[in-house]
């Protein structure tokens, strides 16, 4: 290959313990517009995960990430190979998984996560006197467009079904989005659109959206209907660069609550409730407004979209580089309300999947290479999951665990016991006194009797070196034991009468 290579920090430095955020790169083709005005590809794909960027005519560029879509990857390539099925099962067994995509304005997301706009126009136009059974129809008919959200929720409800018999599931949904920075239910969004509040909860240690309304959903069809109703609501606008862009960022949660008997001997009688929750994040895109052409309205949104995408990218440079001698380095999470919400799923106890969409023109070659920097630093962020149970019935397993821990220590300590017991066999069988084979058990001494210089108390009395417990020999071999005044003693002798 001809041209210079200069190589991306691929995670070096970074010894927190965890695990790293998944990345995977998205390459669309070349739109129309781009093939006619003779705007050609910079991106190269040498394989096993590598892309290189094309920077300045043979100066090469390399990037090393999880895995990368060409522009011939299907929406189910994606699903298959993104690791998107893993974040799903996690989720099922009780983690909190997001899944999120970036990328500049047309570069892809929204086609990626929710598919084309025609595939909306089927799911939220009316079809006229048979509409509604026409409507359930387009609703769960498979289409080779559909993005990964439509994908996502038909292999979770067949997990739900694989795994039906041994716990029982409720699932509840919401979505929201945020517009110039104002958070709006998009289940419930009212004549206002009223900006929700969006606070610290200390039971959780998560930032939580107020009054967000929550659909349980019992099958499929249900869970559709959410993703009908938020695509309806959110919203889309046009400019130069995207006839449907997305104006605000979106994020749909999938809650999972799952309840099963605890199957080990230990845990029995004992049922686990797990939460778990699936987020599907659809980031707006990054613009340059002397190509977009953004003015009013527009631009003020432009403006309050690059303004959080900015707050997210400091955070993720921030993250990426922090060690675990950086206790005290600052996170800005709370300059914005993404940054809120994505708190956990960045650095807190979640797994996350980053799919970086990338547009191979070369007009967009200033975009493309921030958004591939931007991804590689996102790769060096560590999580640590964790299973979200409930409080207590955690203590009652936590509790179960230990109380098993010291049946074995108790069991390996009685071991001990008799192992003394036989070893003192022989010393015992010279005539020791009951009290003084007491001692023996109790493991004084390993096979030779003596008593313990440190003083400890036994069956007969203190115990100590100059002890006169010992029975005493006479001359002729008798033996009796001493008659002792324990007054001076008190409570360490028997009572004499």
């Amino acid at each position: 290959m001809n041209g210079s290579l200069r190589s991306e920090l691929s995670g070096e430095g970074c010894d927190v313990d965890g695990d790293n955020i998944n990345v995977v790169i998205r390459v669309r083709p070349i739109s129309t517009k781009e093939s006619k005005a003779n705007d050609d590809s910079i991106i190269q794909f040498p394989g096993e995960g590598q892309i290189w960027v094309d920077e300045n005519k043979g100066n090469l560029k390399p990037f090393t990430f999880n895995v990368v879509f060409e522009p011939e990857a299907t929406q189910e390539d994606v699903l298959e190979h993104s690791g998107m099925k893993r974040l799903i099962e996690m989720g099922i067994d009780g983690f909190s998984t997001t899944v999120f995509c970036y990328g500049q304005t047309g570069s892809g997301k929204t086609h990626t996560l929710t598919g084309p706009p025609y595939l909306e126009k089927i799911l939220t136009n009316d079809h006229g006197k048979n509409g509604k059974e026409k409507q359930m129809v387009g609703r769960t008919a498979m289409n080779k467009d559909h993005g990964l959200v439509f994908r996502s929720f038909i292999y979770l409800f067949q997990q739900l079904e694989a795994r039906k018999d041994d716990a029982t599931f409720v699932i509840k949904a919401s979505y929201l989005e945020i517009y110039n920075e104002k958070v709006i239910d998009l289940l419930n969004p009212g004549a206002k659109r009223s900006n929700l509040a969006v606070r610290w909860n200390k039971r959780s240690r998560a930032f939580v959206v107020d009054n967000l309304f929550s659909i349980e959903c019992g099958e499929l069809d249900d869970l559709l209907a959410v993703l009908e109703e938020g695509l309806k609501n959110r919203a889309i606008g046009t400019h130069n660069m995207n006839e449907h862009s997305s104006r605000s960022h979106t994020i749909l949660t999938v809650h999972i609550h799952s309840e099963e008997k605890a199957s080990s001997d230990d845990n029995k009688g004992v049922f686990i409730t797990r939460h778990g929750k699936i987020n599907f994040v659809d980031l707006a895109g990054s613009e340059m407004t002397k190509k977009t052409k953004s003015e009013g309205k527009t631009l003020e949104e432009a403006n309050n979209i690059n303004k959080s995408l900015m707050v997210l990218g400091y955070c993720i440079a921030q993250l990426s580089t922090t060690k675990k001698s950086d206790k005290g380095v600052h996170i800005p999470y709370r300059d914005s309300k993404l940054t809120k919400l994505l708190a956990d799923s960045l650095a807190g106890n979640g797994v996350t999947l980053m799919i970086a969409c990338v547009s191979p023109a070369r007009s967009n070659l200033s975009e493309s290479s921030n958004t591939l920097r931007y991804a590689a630093r996102a790769k060096r962020i560590k999580t640590k999951p964790v299973v979200v149970m409930d409080p207590r019935e955690a203590l009652i397993v936590a509790l179960k665990r230990e109380v098993g821990i010291l049946q074995q220590e108790n069991n390996h300590l009685r071991q001990l016991v008799e192992l003394a017991d036989n070893s003192a066999g022989d010393t015992v069988s010279q005539g020791f006194p009951a009290d003084m084979q007491q001692l023996v058990v109790a493991g004084v001494g390993g096979g030779t009797f003596g008593p313990p210089a440190d003083g400890r108390e036994s069956s007969i009395g203190l115990v100590c070196a100059d002890c006169p417990h010992y029975p005493e020999t006479l001359s002729d071999g008798e033996e009796r034991e001493l008659d002792l005044d324990y007054s001076s003693r008190p409570g360490s002798g028997p009572v004499r009468p």
